[in-house]
């Protein structure tokens, strides 16, 4: 499938390089829809890659890249359920958003992702599974999870230790402060900084140049640099789970909704 365009998102290959951009108002929120379109584009990637040099994941939305979970279907999904068919809810999501983020991080092709506006929560994950970053330089970084009493749970914290320091993963973590993007290139999280509007336009001078190489020799590069934590991937599954079901979150979540909710 070379091209798609479905609720969430739409990609189209053209010249050995997929472009998939994200289009779900009001900030690309990861739920239910976003997250069947995204398992489209992951089993997708075995008919693509036989062509493909390179793949950029970028957003029509101008808010940004991503502001993470969709939380308020996530609460609202959520209150009204029997704990166990609550819990099992949450887990079927988080691990069918982990074999999408499994996938792309493990395509043979390079991934970039072109990132505006906040990129936050579940976005910064799905950026995180790609190889490089490329930041407007208006792009805001954050994990804001431990407000609600969780960790990220889509494999942000297993990805952002294999790429970054100790001292900024836990100072992104434990304090849920958004940096910027000028902070995130100097840290490592971010290859390329572009001016404003212009992460898009460097992403595809970035994957033009791509295509200038052998694809074996890539794809076994990309291994050896980028290896997944499996392991790690696992265990954030459990803690994520453990966590959700303790009954400060449903109120953290709850408390989210009302404070948010325009209606």
């Amino acid at each position: 499938m070379k091209s798609f365009s479905g609720k969430a998102l739409r990609w189209e290959w053209r010249d050995g390089i997929v472009e998939l951009m994200l289009d779900r108002e009001p900030a690309n929120e990861i739920g239910t829809v976003m997250l069947a379109d995204l398992e489209k584009f992951a089993a997708a990637i075995k008919v693509l890659e036989a062509d493909t040099a390179a793949c950029i994941i970028s957003s029509a939305q101008k808010r940004g890249f991503s502001a993470g979970a969709d939380l308020r279907e996530l609460y609202h999904g959520a209150i009204g359920l029997p704990e166990k068919e609550r819990n099992a809810g949450v887990r079927d999501f988080v691990e069918r958003s982990h074999a999408i983020a499994n996938a792309i991080d493990a395509a043979p092709f390079v991934t970039i992702a072109a990132v505006h506006g906040v990129c936050f929560g579940g976005g910064l994950e799905l950026a995180l599974t790609c190889d490089i970053i490329v930041a407007d330089k208006m792009a805001r970084f954050g994990f804001p999870e431990l407000r609600l009493g969780l960790i990220p749970g889509f494999g942000g914290i297993p990805r952002l230790k294999r790429d970054l320091g100790n001292a900024f993963v836990r100072d992104l973590l434990l304090t849920g402060r958004s940096v910027n993007a000028a902070r995130a290139q100097a840290v490592g999280l971010v290859a390329q900084l572009a001016g404003e509007g212009e992460a898009l336009k460097v992403a595809r001078a970035t994957a033009a140049q791509v295509t200038k190489f052998d694809a074996t020799t890539r794809a076994a590069a990309k291994k050896f640099l980028k290896p997944i934590p499996y392991g790690e991937l696992k265990q954030e599954i459990e803690i994520f789970c453990e966590l959700f079901a303790r009954p400060p979150v449903l109120a953290a979540l709850k408390k989210f909704v009302e404070s948010t909710d325009i209606h």
